[in-house]
């Protein structure tokens, strides 16, 4: 079996462009919600974890006084460093990293964030810890990911919906599962907002380049899809007019 993290690096070098212009990414109501509950100060040094395009690092660092973005993969990097630069955005340290490492001593910053990567995660529970770990007394941490049902058939089917367009998705969770996480690593949960993306099947696959075979197996799966799931999905129109939902959450907590 491959390594989950040099899957992750190798899908992410060959799609890093695709993921900084991806609108799904880019930007809308839940970054909006992400900074919201920051609650990001003047003097505050925040780190972005798994930053990919670079977007909310971005969003953030012209509120703090300091702003590290994170990576595994040096492309993602790269190419989040070019859109802070044709943004205008200065301030931004680019690092070269693991989630379930983070290469910073004990209480190094105010604020932590990831947004839409954590699913990628071998280990999310090493990964909070290390959250914790990092975070001063008083620091915050804001999460953003997609999200499955509590059932257990229904969300082992969406993971496996979402293995087959990327085989570096590892697991996503329930909500209640992530403020489970959350608060096994010492950080006290103060809001959970969920909200719904749709997804137009080909533009989704098309972001991993999936083949011709691997679409028609997604929209076999969403056809054939038991009832739970296809309540959860929502899914709409045929063929090259499927679209679907993915549920996310944000989640804001604090170490005290």
């Amino acid at each position: 079996m491959r390594d989950p993290k040099s899957l992750s690096r190798e899908r992410f070098a060959e799609h890093a462009d695709d993921y900084v212009r991806s609108q799904s990414h880019a930007g809308g109501a839940d970054l909006e919600k992400v900074v919201e509950l920051s609650r990001a100060q003047p003097e505050w040094v925040a780190l972005d974890v798994a930053t990919g395009g670079g977007h909310t690092a971005i969003a953030i660092a012209p509120r703090v006084a300091g702003m590290i973005a994170l990576d595994l993969t040096a492309e993602m990097l790269t190419a989040a460093a070019a859109l802070a630069a044709e943004r205008g955005v200065s301030g931004i340290e680019f690092v070269l990293g693991d989630a379930e490492k983070l290469p910073f001593p004990d209480e190094s910053f105010d604020l932590v964030t990831c947004r839409i990567a954590a699913h990628h995660f071998p280990d999310v529970q090493r990964f909070v810890d290390e959250v914790a770990r990092v975070l001063r007394p008083g620091g915050r941490f804001v999460l953003q990911d997609q999200c499955v049902p509590e059932v257990a058939a229904s969300a082992a089917f969406l993971n496996l919906f979402e293995r087959l367009r990327d085989p570096s998705h590892n697991r996503a969770l329930s909500q209640r599962a992530w403020t489970e996480v959350v608060g096994r690593a010492g950080l006290q949960v103060e809001e959970v907002a969920s909200f719904e993306k749709r997804h137009v099947l080909v533009e989704w696959a098309r972001m991993q380049s999936c083949t011709a075979q691997t679409l028609e197996r997604l929209q076999e799966m969403i056809r054939d899809a038991p009832e739970g799931v296809r309540a959860w999905m929502e899914p709409t129109g045929e063929g090259s007019e499927t679209s679907f939902t993915i549920w996310q959450f944000v989640l804001s907590a604090e170490k005290r």
